[in-house]
């Protein structure tokens, strides 16, 4: 008897049937708990720099992995963007789209209108109703020529589009949501895509060629370049952002020579349909569904010596609606993190685990330090102003010369990114060096900091046991539309 995505996901989650934690995770867990409080005491005993060694770990550790990206990321030096590739229509992949959307009338039609122009488009295009009550009923029955079914069945294809169709399901969340059209569509491939993020016309193409080339590919992540609104908030967020988004992108392809990529975001991502349904789809329970996924695919691969491979695709590009103001912004980290914070819990026995090859050795255990990596930055911080306040002079000026020394090597990894971003993707627009050397040297005491609140308020999300998203506005992506 065939099983459901709820019984596969009872046989493979962590979180459902909890693995004990290795003695290696539990110590290196620990370790980084300890040495926070180990550093933090130093400050109330030591003079001159070292007075301020929780900042001085932070600047370590954080160099540390620049390092590691730069020496992983040089393959890209030797690559420039490939040629089309001539595969024919026969040969690649049929590929689904879902658009997961809950109350997004208002950007819908944008979205709707990018894959419905894609070369060599998806064979489905599902808009998987999650339970709206704005006008996206009238959008789609009137503009798009659909007509509803009954809750969880697959409508008729579009009168006006052959490949599009309507799956209306009871509001219970994204997971939910995307987990019902992966039940009811025949396609080899699935494409996720958020009704806020804007395709270009190749994209799809791409990351079936992606998948027609590499058959031990399961999931593959595409390009995202963040878009937020105009106002004065919304163009310094996304100046931030768009550098934040280069640089994480480099540091996907880095680990992803490394065998150990874990982050795919929903917003923008393929997977082969066979392997969701294997691992039970999308987890409802997680904050960062598409994160923790991940993790389950790895997890089932190495227990069952599938060798499955999760890539970034450099040819495959889309713009997202991203935060343009404080709230949203710190609403999306504290989620982000709170679900960061959720899968690494759930699985803490792979951490420092052999059996999961560069994976558990190497790739977790930098988790494990990451989730306290914002408690680090914001005592370090803290421990700064003190010490200016304090009237402790010496102390200060050593601190700035750390800080002088790391904002230099912040900002050759900037310009190292942007050329490699450039050669890998052929994307010049929107990152300017001139711009990223003046983000470089104001990020540290701005839009760092902001960064490390979101987190701390994740931390707290997550002792609470919070479920909730938080709303968020979209304004950017109808902007960019519109310009």
């Amino acid at each position: 008897m065939k099983k459901t995505l709820e019984q596969s996901l009872a046989l493979v989650s962590p979180r459902i049937v909890p693995r004990p934690a290795t003695l290696s995770s539990t110590l290196i867990h620990f370790s980084v708990l300890a040495l926070w409080l180990l550093l933090f005491a130093r400050a109330f005993f030591l003079r001159g720099a070292l007075a301020w060694s929780t900042g001085i770990a932070y600047v370590v550790y954080d160099t540390l992995l620049l390092a590691f990206v730069t020496w992983k990321s040089l393959p890209l030096m030797r690559r420039t963007p490939p040629p089309d590739a001539d595969y024919e229509q026969r040969s690649l992949p049929d590929m689904g789209v879902i658009v997961a959307s809950h109350n997004e009338a208002a950007v819908l039609p944008v979205t709707l209108a990018a894959l419905l122009r894609q070369t060599h488009g998806p064979a489905q295009v599902v808009i998987a109703d999650d339970g709206s009550t704005d006008s996206t009923r009238a959008l789609l029955t009137e503009r798009f020529g659909l007509t509803p079914a009954a809750d969880g069945v697959l409508s008729a294809p579009s009168s006006l589009h052959p490949n599009l169709f309507w799956l209306r399901v009871p509001h219970g969340g994204k997971a939910r949501a995307l987990n019902a059209a992966i039940t009811v569509m025949t396609t080899e491939t699935v494409m996720t895509v958020d009704a806020d993020t804007l395709l270009d016309d190749d994209a799809t193409y791409a990351m079936r060629a992606a998948f027609a080339s590499e058959p031990k590919l399961v999931a593959a992540a595409g390009i995202l370049v963040p878009v937020c609104g105009k106002s004065v908030s919304g163009r310094v967020f996304q100046w931030f952002q768009t550098y934040e988004y280069m640089r994480n992108f480099i540091a996907r392809f880095a680990w992803m020579r490394a065998d150990s990529l874990l982050l795919i975001s929903g917003a923008f991502a393929s997977f082969r349909r066979d392997a969701l349904i294997d691992v039970g789809g999308f987890d409802p329970q997680c904050l960062v569904e598409d994160y923790e996924l991940i993790h389950r695919l790895r997890r089932h691969s190495a227990d069952h010596g599938l060798s499955w491979d999760v890539r970034v695709v450099g040819e495959a590009h889309a713009h997202t609606d991203a935060p343009g103001n404080l709230g949203s912004f710190l609403r999306q980290r504290r989620r982000w993190f709170a679900g960061f914070l959720q899968t690494q819990y759930w699985n803490r026995d792979m951490t420092g685990n052999p059996r999961y090859g560069t994976l558990g050795m190497l790739m977790l255990p930098v988790k494990a330090i990451d989730t306290m990596q914002p408690i680090y930055g914001l005592t370090a911080f803290a421990l700064l102003l003190g010490f200016l306040f304090g009237r402790h002079g010496a102390i200060v000026v050593s601190i700035f010369s750390v800080i002088g020394l790391k904002t230099a090597i912040d900002l050759a990894f900037y310009l190292w990114s942007i050329h490699l971003y450039r050669r890998w993707t052929g994307e010049r627009s929107g990152n300017s060096v001139w711009m990223a050397m003046l983000a470089a040297i104001a990020e540290p005491f701005t839009f760092q900091l902001v960064r490390h609140v979101g987190a701390a308020l994740g931390w707290l999300h997550f002792l609470r046991g919070g479920r909730s998203w938080g709303a968020q506005s979209r304004s950017g992506l109808v902007a960019h539309e519109e310009s």
